[in-house]
């Protein structure tokens, strides 16, 4: 009779081990907290109001919450554009900024900031434009195709 040996992986293993260590941290609750009893000064009704507003005050524990980590949240700028702006001013790439109503402005951006972006042009004055009125940009392509 040919018998096998039943061995565990050292998967499972791992898996109860995990698992004892995550019953061990589980939050028991608190023991109750007994309140010392009133001064017999004071009214019973305002004693009773304050009580009731500590039960509303102290949040209830969730254990959802204590088990899984809280998410991060994102930053609110994660300076992109700003990256992409300097790297095209250092670079003295040749710009096509397309406005609101499709006006095409060539150029080299200068400078930049929150709201603006000013505009190096050859062919003309240079350019203080809102970034509100910008559509889109992109590469000028066309000293390439030459």
């Amino acid at each position: 009779m040919n018998r096998k040996l039943i061995r565990t992986t050292l998967a499972e293993v791992k898996e109860r081990e995990m698992h004892a260590q995550q019953t061990r941290r589980a939050p028991e609750p608190p023991p109750p907290v007994e309140r010392p009893a009133p001064p017999t000064h004071e009214r019973p009704e305002r004693d009773r109001d304050r009580e009731r507003e500590r039960e509303r005050s102290t949040p209830a524990p969730s254990h959802a919450q204590s088990s899984q980590p809280k998410k991060k949240i994102p930053p609110e700028q994660t300076n992109a554009e700003n990256f992409y702006y300097k790297k095209q001013m250092d670079a003295h790439t040749p710009m096509v900024l397309v406005l609101q109503d499709n006006e095409h402005l060539y150029g080299t951006i200068e400078w930049y900031d929150k709201n603006s972006i000013k505009l190096h042009r050859d062919e003309g004055p240079n350019l203080l434009v809102l970034k509100h009125n910008i559509k889109y940009m992109y590469k000028d392509q066309s000293d390439d195709d030459e």
